[in-house]
């Protein structure tokens, strides 16, 4: 029998900077999930209202879907349309069903005591860099200084990092700070 150590209506955050790794990790995590229910996956990149919207994001998450479903009431997000720059749809969480959530903000403090696992994960500066470049085929490329900027801002006020009961590297091995070979 396979079963799940954190219940059945767990809440899994993941965090870091851009670029580190925390999509792949979020789906290796479904892929692997211990329980008979897989669990709903929130990512922030979908509810980031544009380049500037790490904080708003960060507050839509805490009220409407970690406080939400604390306080027993329907949790929802709202999905940005970023080749329309408008909000879109939105989406229900089921509160019988585990919850991953990942992306930049994800382990704000106000956060933190509505999960049951939190883990942060950071990589070497040039390789999240050139990995979060060329995943967005260049569109991120303009708005790299300041989403960088509003990281720093966020992980100076919030230092997500403290709260995670696991850290992990996206940095591969043998690659240090340098970058790259």
């Amino acid at each position: 029998m396979n079963r799940n150590p954190v219940g059945d209506r767990a809440v899994l955050l993941i965090d870091g900077p851009s670029g580190a790794g925390k999509s792949t990790l979020a789906d290796a995590v479904l892929a692997a999930w211990p329980g008979p229910v897989a669990p709903t996956l929130v990512r922030l990149d979908d509810i980031y209202p544009g380049w500037g919207g790490l904080d708003a994001a960060v507050d839509q998450v805490g009220r409407l879907v970690l406080g939400a479903r604390q306080a027993g009431r329907p949790a929802a997000w709202q999905r940005y349309d970023w080749a329309g720059a408008v909000p879109a749809e939105w989406h229900s969480v089921d509160p019988d069903r585990p919850l991953v959530i990942e992306g930049c903000g994800a382990l704000a403090r106000a956060h933190a005591s509505l999960s049951d696992v939190r883990v942060w994960l950071d990589a070497d500066d040039g390789i999240r860099k050139r990995r979060a470049l060329a995943r967005d085929g260049g569109g991120f490329e303009a708005h790299w200084d300041q989403w960088q900027h509003d990281w720093e801002a966020y992980r100076a006020r919030e230092q997500p990092q403290l709260s995670a009961g696991v850290s992990l590297t996206g940095t591969p091995p043998g690659l240090g700070r340098s970058g790259g070979a």
